[in-house]
């Protein structure tokens, strides 16, 4: 298999093929996506959300539920075990912050599996190149999202929740009507992005979860080439300011 980009799993949480959300046809024309029947397993939380008017009202609402169903909380944390070992809670923000700061680490083979479970994506890069399921790299990749460490407090589900409030933030607050995003990457080779080359277009296939920003700026600031592409909304994973822009996180695959 010379290039696992692109397959998927047979199955995934979303009801839709695998192939057809990574397919350049569902970028161009995309439809709603949500994990089966999560936002309807937090009812209380959408509907406390629906109450409030206000972006940053909402954010404290959900931080607070979060806190309180996975224990954030200070006194939660640091409470022992039977053997009076102090418990690791993991979260999702600490993923998250972690991820960013180094997408090829433990953390990071962690957020890439939750997409492969729940969209069917396979990662194409973790530390380098996956080409092959018998590859080295796909079994370093395996073993890290699989570490125990960061599977003790349900993190998908974490994972699962906030992708969820973050479609529900843009419906509401950001680009009710928009299905399109224009975001930017900097990179340093556009070998390393381009796999299929037609005489008219290239086809270029990212990773199964990439970072973005909305400034041209700060993405010159990462590579010497600038990737301008469109982001379906719907493949928004989150959002985060970052240096007076936005920094997204997304599950493009192909464009």
């Amino acid at each position: 298999m010379p290039d696992i980009s692109q397959h998927g799993h047979s199955t995934n949480l979303i009801g839709l093929a695998t192939a057809f959300i990574a397919s350049h046809i569902f970028n161009d024309n995309p439809k709603p996506l949500h994990i089966c029947r999560h936002r309807e397993s937090a009812p209380g939380l959408f509907e406390q959300l629906a109450r409030e008017s206000t972006h940053a009202e909402c954010g404290r609402i959900f931080q607070d539920y979060m806190c309180v169903v996975f224990g954030f909380e200070t006194e939660q944390r640091l409470l022992n075990d039977h053997s009076g070992r102090r418990r690791y809670r993991n979260s999702y923000l600490r993923l998250i912050q972690d991820w960013g700061l180094d997408s090829n680490n433990a953390q990071g083979a962690v957020f890439k599996g939750w997409v492969e479970s729940r969209f069917g994506l396979f990662p194409t890069y973790h530390k380098q190149h996956i080409t092959s399921f018998i590859s080295k790299d796909w079994t370093r990749y395996i073993e890290e999202k699989m570490n125990s460490r960061y599977h003790n407090n349900c993190i998908y589900m974490q994972l699962d929740l906030l992708y969820e409030y973050c479609q529900w933030i843009i419906e509401r607050f950001q680009f009710p009507a928009a299905t399109h995003k224009t975001l930017y990457r900097g990179v340093n080779a556009l070998d390393d992005w381009v796999v299929h080359d037609e005489k008219q277009y290239k086809i270029v296939r990212f990773n199964n979860v990439v970072s973005f920003t909305d400034r041209r700026s700060i993405a010159s600031e990462f590579g010497a080439y600038i990737l301008e592409v469109e982001v379906p909304m719907v493949k928004l994973f989150f959002l985060m300011n970052y240096c007076h822009s936005m920094r997204y996180t997304a599950k493009p695959n192909i464009w």
